[in-house]
């Protein structure tokens, strides 16, 4: 049952002052006042349309290229998102040595934008553009420039955006749209972030679990922990009998395994619980 804002402040205040190593992970709902949606209704189902898969995505030309269409279209909202209370609340408890680290499943860039300096961003950050074949990073901005001038009359689409900056185009002609290719080698681009279907890189998962098991207890916001990966975390932490706190809107995969559950705003519950 949702909290009123003062109940689930308190509660989480209270909370947070008998812990002293907190490791916290997000998920999607952190972001949403930030202008970025999440894909998951209070209930945990699905809102829309289910992401691409990793296999779709390298397999199918086609979906491919209907990809970065509508990623070119829905970027520009992500790159213009800017962190919310939730964001600076979190940052600050980092800085007062509450928190230990931040596991994000999120792929916005939020936390660091916001000051926070301990992040492992376990799915990737959509800022950055991968090089299948020669391994090369890149700035997002700069394939963003190279569209825009190959489709200069795409800028003129819009549409709703999804938090993988996705967009929905449903209706458009995306058969002229042909995907960006690596400008050293000529080989397929992707955002640098973990697509359903592909497994989060074992370096990111092992830091995360490291700190994990440095930490005393484990504060949820924002997800449901529908998926594995950040489910997996809130399994530990029960199996190893640590506090665990869980703070969104709507039910989650681990409330059973929750010691505090807190049904409610992620960004007014953190802002007002910090002061």
């Amino acid at each position: 049952m949702p909290l009123s804002r003062t109940d689930a402040a308190a509660s989480l205040s209270s909370w947070l002052e008998n812990q002293r190593s907190v490791f916290v992970l997000t998920g999607a709902g952190v972001s949403t006042n930030s202008g970025i949606p999440d894909y998951r209704g209070a209930d945990g189902q699905w809102k829309g349309r289910s992401p691409i898969t990793y296999q779709d995505f390298v397999g199918d030309h086609a979906m491919r290229a209907r990809y970065w269409a509508r990623s070119f279209v829905g970027w520009p909202a992500v790159a213009r998102a800017r962190p919310n209370r939730a964001h600076a609340a979190l940052a600050t408890l980092e800085s007062r040595g509450v928190i230990s680290t931040l596991v994000t499943q999120n792929v916005d860039g939020l936390h660091a934008r916001a000051g926070h300096r301990n992040v492992v961003d376990l799915h990737g950050r959509l800022a950055v553009v991968a090089c299948l074949q020669c391994d090369r990073r890149m700035d997002r901005a700069l394939v963003q420039q190279d569209l825009k001038a190959r489709y200069p009359h795409w800028s003129q689409h819009t549409a709703a955006t999804a938090p993988d900056g996705d967009a929905d185009l449903e209706g458009v002609d995306l058969s002229e749209f042909e995907p960006p290719a690596c400008p050293h080698c000529g080989g397929m681009l992707k955002p640098d972030v973990v697509f359903f279907g592909e497994n989060v890189p074992r370096q990111r998962l092992a830091r995360a679990l490291e700190a994990l098991e440095q930490s005393d207890a484990v504060l949820v916001v924002g997800s449901s922990l529908m998926v594995y990966s950040g489910f997996r975390f809130a399994r530990m932490a029960h199996e190893r009998g640590l506090p665990l706190a869980i703070l969104t809107r709507g039910v989650t995969r681990a409330d059973e395994l929750a010691t505090l559950k807190l049904d409610a705003d992620s960004e007014s519950a953190l802002a007002d619980a910090i002061g």
